[in-house]
């Protein structure tokens, strides 16, 4: 039986399960590519290479980028068509789907083994996960960590009724966390990464053990419908970037930073986090999707989400042959 990161090396070539070799049957029309990217990954390469926009240049299909610092303020934005494609944690697009948003999961990738942590201060009291009972820990609400922070609880038989949640982006739970205003932050790469340079830092758990997770590639459903070889094109290019990538890590490192403006040894770390592969983007097999239902139904029935989903019915199908 394979696991799911072996699964990967089944649909490397998988070009043909993402619609490719139906592109000369599709009528895409759409002129514009607008994609919503956090800082890293292969997104960053790509930005940063022009290779997307030289894929679409022979469409005449124009490339745009908007940076955003997590997954649901992204979401939202795809959902409102307000650009057209992005990436994010598992957890995100179950927020976006129970709120009426109009995407649908195009693609996955296997998270790192350890990409994200339970930071506190050296001198911190907490030395365990149970000790975070009665504690404030920030997490943004919808983004990977919400699910890697219930999960965290779980494993020492608390909940998030346990804590004091506060509800912050990395750009308002940083400053709070090194003044001290919280007692611990669930953060991932590269946030997770920057912070735990500063030797007033401590790791409490990462994800290695807790959450072993997919990201997911996400487009707005009516692009999607209307324009599936631009989509396949993209996601194509975006692999073949991912690959190469992973050929030179030092050199990627050295280019996502050029891109993200995130110190080159920092970006480094990322890459070299456990199971990284920059160019693992698998089409939406049985198990990935059984995977994000069950977290669907899980959030579902603690109530984290209002109704619940049938993620099926949100994966895209590429164009027939």
């Amino acid at each position: 039986m394979f696991t799911r990161r072996q699964t990967f090396q089944l649909f490397a070539g998988a070009a043909a399960v993402l619609g490719l070799p139906s592109l000369a049957r599709a009528q895409d029309t759409a002129k514009e590519f607008r994609i919503g990217w956090q800082k890293g990954g292969v997104f960053a390469l790509a930005k940063n290479s022009g290779a997307l926009e030289a894929r679409l240049a022979a469409r005449g299909v124009t490339v745009s980028w908007a940076e955003f610092t997590s997954g649901p303020p992204l979401l939202e934005a795809l959902g409102a068509h307000a650009i057209d494609f992005g990436s994010t944690g598992d957890v995100p697009p179950l927020f976006a789907h129970a709120a009426g948003g109009d995407l649908v999961y195009v693609a996955a990738t296997p998270g790192s083994l350890d990409g994200s942590a339970i930071l506190v201060k050296q001198d911190s009291p907490v030395q365990t996960i149970a000790d975070l009972k009665g504690k404030r820990v920030a997490f943004k609400r919808g983004s990977s960590s919400h699910n890697f922070i219930v999960k965290a609880l779980r494993t020492v038989g608390l909940t998030l009724d346990d804590i004091t949640p506060l509800d912050l982006g990395p750009p308002d739970a940083a400053p709070a966390f090194a003044n001290n205003q919280i007692d611990a932050w669930v953060i991932w790469d590269p946030y997770y990464a920057i912070a735990a340079q500063d030797p007033d830092t401590r790791v409490l758990a990462t994800t290695e053990g807790i959450v072993d997770s997919y990201g997911f590639y996400q487009a707005n459903g009516a692009y999607a419908k209307e324009n599936p070889t631009i989509l396949a094109e993209v996601i194509d290019e975006l692999r073949k970037v991912g690959t190469a990538a992973q050929t030179d890590l030092d050199a990627t490192a050295a280019a996502i930073s050029a891109s993200t403006g995130v110190p080159t040894d920092i970006t480094r770390i990322t890459l070299g986090r456990k199971a990284a592969d920059l160019g693992a983007i698998l089409p939406l097999d049985a198990e990935i999707i059984a995977y994000q239902q069950a977290l669907a139904d899980e959030f579902y029935d603690l109530k984290i989400i209002p109704r619940q989903l049938n993620v099926a019915d949100a994966v895209w199908q590429a164009p027939a042959i």
